[in-house]
């Protein structure tokens, strides 16, 4: 098993004694990764008006059909006010058109937004998902390669660019679908993503080591390597929260010049241990690490064993 304390102290030395190379390289990674419609509305009114003048003389003679005509005004006239009244239907109708047009129109104009943001979102996801997937990814790979190596000897700053000339599109490939299974996990539930980003955290370490390992074989054996360890994992990372409280405090001072390149190197002390005490393999016959083994198999597949870290055997005379 491994503790806390261990994987810390030994995160601890390997990044003082490469202190400004593993500052460069932490915080690198660390700013990296990090880190109108128009809406037009048409109103119109309908306004009719009729007058009607009359000129009656009514002569002596005529004055025996003025009952007559009085009847017939009198009908003249509802005539007259009936189409008025239709008229007046016809202008509210034409005015609750005009404004079922206006809403319309702004929930077209609505609509045609929605459209238009989601448009430029794909477009902007896409373009940050494809320089995540081709320069961050690879980089961060780079940067987990520096800090593994610098737990042996004193690594260099170019091993950043590690990826980029070993098995590049295959690192790549592999870190998107990392990227992409975490973002599905988190959109169904929160907890499962935070889950899954765990049983993947070792996929990048795999990759800086043997950059020739498939997508499939990488996240079994980060899930093989996990298990049982999600946990702890997860307690060693709050363990630095104090850590950067103090470089909220300090401005990120102390994050860039001491927690950041310390929880890194500290991760990749975690990698090499759990490598150390556990056998990954796809059948019985790898061989489990010891203290006699300079290269551990990670894991053993048509007869050909894949190693987990490259270090020089001496024999003990």
């Amino acid at each position: 098993m491994w503790t806390r304390k261990e994987v810390k102290e030994q995160g601890k030395m390997a990044f003082k004694a490469n202190y400004w190379k593993s500052v460069i390289v932490a915080f690198i990674i660390s700013i990296l990764l990090g880190g109108g419609a128009g809406v037009s509305s048409y109103t119109g009114s309908l306004n009719t008006t009729m007058n009607a003048n009359q000129n009656n003389s009514v002569s002596d003679e005529m004055y025996e059909l003025s009952d007559e005509f009085d009847s017939i005004s009198d009908d003249v006239q509802d005539e007259i006010l009936d189409t008025y009244d239709i008229d007046e239907d016809i202008a509210e109708t034409a005015g609750e058109l005009s404004e079922g047009a206006a809403k319309g129109a702004m929930a077209g104009a609505i609509i045609a937004g929605v459209i238009i943001f989601f448009v430029i979102f794909i477009i902007v996801f896409a373009i940050v998902m494809a320089i995540n997937a081709f320069i961050l990814n690879p980089l961060f790979v780079g940067g987990t390669r520096f800090f593994t190596k610098n737990l042996d000897e004193p690594a260099v700053i170019s091993n950043l660019g590690y990826a980029f000339d070993n098995n590049y599109k295959n690192i790549a490939l592999t870190m998107f679908f990392r990227d992409l299974y975490i973002m599905l996990w988190t959109l169904l539930f929160i907890i499962p993503g935070i889950v899954k980003s765990y049983e993947y955290r070792m996929i990048p370490y795999l990759l800086a080591e043997d950059p020739t390992m498939t997508k499939d074989q990488a996240f079994a054996i980060s899930k093989e390597m996990m298990t049982g360890n999600k946990w702890n994992a997860f307690v060693l990372d709050l363990s630095f929260i104090g850590w950067y409280l103090l470089g909220m405090i300090t401005l990120g001072i102390v994050d860039i010049f001491y927690v950041s390149p310390y929880k890194k190197s500290t991760d990749a002390a975690l990698y090499r241990k759990l490598l150390m005490i556990r056998s990954y393999s796809y059948d019985a016959q790898t061989p489990v690490y010891t203290e006699n083994y300079a290269q551990a198999p990670v894991y053993t597949e048509n007869n050909t064993q894949y190693y987990s870290q490259e270090t020089n055997n001496t024999d003990e005379s």
